[in-house]
């Protein structure tokens, strides 16, 4: 993907899907892997293959559908990417993050990023999530290295709340309210696809990471380029390397997820109305 026609691409995907479905959304959501069940609650959705959206790819990931589903949530206008993609599958930065561009261009005012990490904080268990506070970009490249388009945004973003804080205290008081117990942590993004080792694991402990997992750095950092405020919802599906005598899997990730999938629904679910009536920047 060059990136001079990034922008125009952007658009190109924007006119497309307002072709199949012309309200401006309020929210946009990514959901990671085995979290596509969330999408579930959308009424009267329309459903768009990413194979058929323009300049999209297919997903390849297990646990990742490839469909865009757009509809109402609570009573909010919503965008749900059910599925992403990964640096470690061999696409650049600017094609990982293409779809995050493509629904802010829809006219959002917060993302909502979702994953599957590894708890290190060892007060974590399997099945609890954790609100992201903030994260360390660890893995090696950045979707806004290049020529800068300042219709995305300026050179240098301001990443000091890369995870908005009215965001965080929503999502938070909902959790509460629903009595779903629930952290803080801060994210640490790796390129993969291996599982870390238990020496990475206990750098990034040092670090001061919580969770880890080889996805959302890249997505956060492209949404608020675009002045999108953007919240975060790991789900803790494993302890990492050397925490557990466990062999690290995709299918023990894929089923914790499950496990959590309706917590997750919930505090979303309740938290987007007051969210979409925060007072919110606009593009």
């Amino acid at each position: 993907m060059s990136q001079k026609n990034i922008y125009q691409k952007m658009n190109e995907t924007v006119e497309f899907i307002q072709r199949k479905w012309s309200i401006k959304p309020d929210i946009g959501l990514i959901l990671g892997s085995g979290l596509g069940s969330i999408a579930d609650s959308v009424e009267n959705p329309t459903v768009i293959p990413y194979a058929e959206i323009p300049h999209f790819h297919g997903t390849a990931i297990e646990g990742h559908a490839g469909k865009m589903i757009l509809g109402k949530l609570n009573g909010i206008s919503v965008v749900f990417l059910q599925g992403r993609f990964h640096r470690y599958e061999g696409y650049s930065m600017e094609e990982v993050v293409f779809p995050t561009r493509a629904i802010c261009g829809l006219g959002i005012q917060t993302l909502i990023l979702t994953n599957a990490a590894g708890g290190i904080n060892t007060l974590y268990r399997p099945g609890d999530l954790m609100l992201i506070s903030d994260h360390l970009n660890l893995m090696g490249d950045n979707p806004l290295k290049g020529r800068n388009m300042t219709e995305l945004g300026p050179r240098f973003p301001d990443l000091s709340e890369a995870y908005s804080q009215n965001c965080l205290k929503v999502l938070q008081q909902t959790a509460t309210e629903l009595d779903i117990p629930i952290h803080q942590g801060i994210y640490a993004g790796l390129l993969g696809p291996t599982y870390e080792t238990p020496a990475e694991v206990r750098m990034l402990r040092t670090f001061g990471a919580d969770a880890v997992g080889m996805s959302t750095v890249p997505e956060s950092i492209a949404a608020n380029h675009l002045g999108v405020r953007v919240a975060g919802i790991s789900c803790i599906t494993n302890l990492a390397a050397g925490l557990s005598s466990v062999k690290l899997s995709h299918q023990e990730v894929m089923e914790t997820s499950q496990v959590s999938v309706g917590k997750i629904k919930k505090i979303i679910i309740s938290a987007i109305p007051r969210l979409t009536h925060q007072k919110v920047a606009t593009l």
